[in-house]
């Protein structure tokens, strides 16, 4: 067996830049680049061995660990899981600092290589700096924290364990049912030893995305039900865009007449032009969607998780007997709540079912229902998002007049807040992968650090990102990542001076405000934050306008702007777009001093004893 001698974290790096994919033709390496902070646990090992390979595999410093495994998290979704990146970090803080990304790629099953430094493995120095120790295990870490939010862990603490570590992390990263999260937790001290790798570990390879199709018996019982349907809907969820369906399932809805429903990830997998596009369905969805599925008897699910969002925490689906017909290449999702479960890649399942189900169309009815739905939910959408008079503009009149100035290939990009149920009911992507939500785990500063991903991911698109004051108070670090990459976004900051969005839910759910606005906070003076001032300090150019006549002007000049471009505008904290939507079980204190708190226990209990009763 030929080999060849280098540092572990040589053969890694020599490794990843060996692998390929193959997009519209075009063959290009898998791994996109690498963001590392640097620090005494990597920058020897994982440092030299990045200088050595960095014309064919790019580091990117980051200025935050989570905000670069963000934009890497970003970079994978948008990229529909075929490209994707690496992080690497120091051990201790910095390495902690990565676990929320990968609670975020973990969730939305996005491929993410995460490669933070670890103690000693011979242990010689010991307590090395930053490293945990645990009176009654000496094998623990701080990276143990990775295990739950990973497809794949292993900590390599000999060389030659990379030979297998990387092969089994491959094919995590890469298998469309197993996909999210691997960490490679490398000891520092191995990161610099040297083995013979086999030269075969370095072969340039080329993966392509596995396409399995369905069981036949599943799939008689999927077209028996189908065909069976008086009602049937199709729920359409990211597993749509991560197959590149959207056009055959375009094909699907208009040859059998069947209403289609979004989810946040499923958004702009069909055009929102589209005849049978229902808009957003579940919590934060349109009158069209929910009404719809409150009547369906026959739900097709394609590439979701059915979260409690999408289904209204088991509440939206209402017709007694309806059946869940699971359309996903990972099992464990394709069977949930009792579905039937059609175990397939979403291209190759929607052309098998769109092949038995041949000429047979959903009773006209339902379609012209559905049609009429469409029309009137347009009807009502459009006066939340029209311009008015009022102080403070709405998320949704802002929306409104984003939307107004987009164009058909703009991608705008979000993650917390009040603004994703605003965008999943108003935002009209005509376009796939114009519509980027992060509500999977809902990580708010996701906005900034993604937006920086899905510009590397999409360069010749468009980003605009939708932030809160609270969540770019909490992440702004990849702002000047954007400037020194020439990645330039545009950024619009909805100010309402806090935590609207749970401001809103805790007086929903019978509290007082507290603790969310910061006018309700504890304190002795408010402070008054200049958002375009902080961002014109690192290096973006930034204004804030007073209203909605401004926000016009200020995008025009943010599209023409050859770096990123912070707008930022006051908007009204209280304002919500209450038309749609769905119950959402958020549970209710059963005692409290305050009368409003119990009416609203007394509301919560009867909603949920309605969902319990549909089953």
């Amino acid at each position: 067996m030929s080999t060849i001698r280098l540092t572990a974290a040589q053969a890694l790096v020599r490794a990843m830049a060996a692998q390929h994919t193959n997009i519209g033709g075009q063959t290009m390496r898998l791994f996109g680049g690498v963001f590392a902070i640097f620090g005494h646990g990597n920058v020897a090992g994982m440092g030299e061995a990045l200088h050595g390979v960095r014309d064919v595999l790019p580091t990117y410093r980051g200025h935050n660990e989570q905000g670069m495994a963000l934009a890497a998290t970003a970079y994978a979704k948008a990229s529909r899981r075929r490209r994707m990146m690496a992080a690497t970090t120091s051990i201790g803080p910095g390495a902690l600092n990565m676990v929320t990304a990968a609670a975020v790629a973990h969730v939305n099953r996005l491929p993410l290589l995460l490669i933070p430094g670890d103690v000693f493995a011979g242990r010689r120095p010991d307590p090395v700096l930053q490293q945990i120790e645990d009176f009654g295990d000496g094998t623990a870490t701080a990276n143990d924290c990775f295990r739950p939010v990973s497809r794949y862990f292993d900590r390599i603490t000999r060389p030659e364990q990379m030979i297998p570590a990387f092969e089994r992390a491959m094919q995590v990263l890469t298998d469309p049912a197993e996909c999210g999260p691997v960490t490679l937790a490398f000891c520092q001290d191995v990161q610099a030893m040297a083995a013979d790798f086999p030269t075969r570990m370095f072969e340039d390879r080329l993966w392509t995305p596995r396409r399995p199709r369905p069981d036949t018996h599943e799939l008689t019982q999927a077209v028996q039900l189908l065909r069976g349907a008086q009602r049937p809907l199709v729920v359409v969820g990211g597993g749509v865009l991560y197959a590149e369906a959207e056009a055959v399932l375009a094909k699907f809805l208009d040859a059998h007449g069947i209403p289609a429903g979004e989810t946040q990830s499923g958004k702009s997998a069909i055009a929102a032009s589209h005849a049978m596009n229902m808009g957003a369905i579940g919590v934060t969805g349109t009158q069209a969607s929910n009404e719809l599925a409150a009547e369906a008897d026959v739900i097709l699910a394609i590439g979701t998780r059915l979260q409690d969002f999408t289904t209204g925490s088991h509440a939206v689906f209402k017709q007694a007997g309806r059946r869940i017909v699971g359309l996903n290449v990972q099992p464990f999702d394709a069977g949930k709540q009792g579905g039937l479960a059609l175990v397939a890649d979403a291209l190759a399942g929607l052309q098998e079912l769109a092949a038995a189900l041949a000429d047979w169309r959903a009773p006209a009815a339902w379609t012209a229902k559905a049609v009429a739905a469409k029309a009137a939910w347009a009807e009502v959408a459009a006066r939340y998002t029209a311009p008015s008079n009022a102080p403070l503009p709405s998320d949704a009149q802002v929306i409104g007049a984003i939307l107004r100035a987009a164009q058909p290939s703009d991608i705008v990009l979000n993650a917390a807040g009040g603004a994703p149920g605003e965008l999943h009911k108003h935002w009209q992507a005509e376009q796939p992968l114009g519509y980027h939500m992060e509500y999977g785990f809902s990580c708010m500063g996701y906005e900034i650090a993604g937006g920086l991903g899905v510009k590397m991911a999409q360069p010749d698109r468009d980003v605009t990102v939708i932030v809160g004051d609270g969540s770019y108070m909490m992440m702004n670090s990849e702002l000047p990542s954007t400037i020194m990459l020439n990645k330039k976004l545009t950024v619009v900051v909805f100010d309402n001076r806090g935590y609207g969005c749970i401001n809103r839910l805790q007086r929903a759910t019978g509290g007082a405000s507290f603790n969310n606005l910061l006018e309700h906070t504890l304190h002795e003076e408010l402070p008054e934050i200049d958002f375009a001032a902080h961002a014109r300090s690192m290096g973006a150019t930034a204004e804030k306008v007073a209203g909605l006549a401004e926000l016009e002007g200020a995008l025009a000049r943010a599209r023409a702007s050859t770096r990123s471009y912070v707008i930022v505008i006051d908007t009204d904290p209280y304002a919500i777009t209450d038309a749609g939507g769905h119950w959402w079980d958020v549970a209710v204190p059963e005692v409290s001093v305050r009368p409003t708190v119990l009416e609203a226990h007394a509301k919560y209990v009867a909603a949920a004893a309605v969902r319990d009763a549909v089953g």
